[in-house]
């Protein structure tokens, strides 16, 4: 991907699920220098397994935000952090999914503006196979996406937080037109079909996760495989070791908003200071 930059053309990077500890230090550490080296202009991060694998609390959204990046997304966990709750209200650039019921804390899209114009980002839940069951995220995105594009914005992203890559690919194929990107979120591992729609939508499957490397999904090794043999409750504490951290960059024209570009992230991001190998439990049922 052409890193010159264009001025009628802005850059944006979306970084999959945090996960925990590794996941949050390795972007906090590395986004300034992830900006410069892919001459990035917005950036949005998933937070919503930064806390310990479960939520996000304030202090991180905020360490997040102050680190660079622009809108946090989030999804099935966004409630397990009980002071979260009340952080809502005060931040409009966290978001939590748009279908959620009227009243609840929050808001599901934000727009923000940059020195190139104004981009929103939107974050949705889908319903097949995750919990808890939402409204239609398809009719939520759709009518927010109506809405933004008559207030004249073009730039959108789309973080579709959702179990089934059917519906996250219905949801790009139903947005093709109208949105910079599509992306998903939730299943922690990178997808490989990074495209450009006919009508000028990006997107792809799953972003990945911001975790560690040697993992189940982020998690100790030991402890999901002894789950899967034993079929007993356990644990599954963060894993340690270098961080893979996941995600796409696109290039999208500001006018049209059209994706003019799209490029799979991944760097891996070792902290030499706290490398600890692969992070095992020695009773997983404790």
């Amino acid at each position: 991907m052409s890193q010159t930059p264009n001025p009628q053309h802005i850059r944006i990077l979306f970084l999959g699920d945090i996960v925990g500890e590794p996941g949050r230090k390795a972007i906090i550490d590395n986004l300034a220098e992830i900006r410069r080296e892919h001459t990035l202009d917005f950036i949005i991060v998933n937070g919503e397994n930064s806390a310990s694998g479960k939520g996000i609390t304030p202090k991180i959204a905020i360490d997040l935000l102050r680190a660079g990046a622009a809108v946090i997304t989030t999804g099935d966990h966004v409630w397990d952090q009980k002071d979260i709750v009340d952080y809502f209200p005060t931040e409009p650039r966290l978001l939590r999914p748009i279908n959620y019921p009227e009243g609840t804390p929050g808001a599901g899209s934000v727009v923000l503006d940059t020195a190139k114009g104004k981009v929103a980002v939107i974050q949705a839940q889908g319903r097949s196979f995750i919990q808890p069951p939402l409204e239609n995220p398809f009719l939520a995105v759709e009518m927010e996406v109506q809405r933004l594009r008559g207030e004249g914005v073009r730039v959108i992203v789309l973080d579709f937080h959702a179990e089934t890559t059917s519906e996250k690919i219905a949801m790009g194929r139903m947005l093709d037109g109208t949105v910079s990107l599509v992306v998903g979120t939730h299943t922690h591992v990178q997808t490989a079909d990074d495209t450009i729609f006919p009508g000028g939508t990006g997107y792809l499957t799953d972003a990945g996760m911001c975790g560690p490397e040697q993992s189940v999904l982020g998690r100790c090794i030991d402890s999901v495989i002894w789950r899967f043999r034993s079929g007993m409750p356990t644990r599954f504490p963060i894993a340690k070791g270098p961080v893979r951290a996941c995600g796409v960059i696109i290039e999208a024209d500001i006018a049209s908003g059209h994706c003019l570009r799209i490029e799979r992230f991944a760097e891996i991001y070792s902290d030499k200071e706290t490398e600890i190998g692969f992070g095992t439990t020695e009773n997983p049922v404790k």
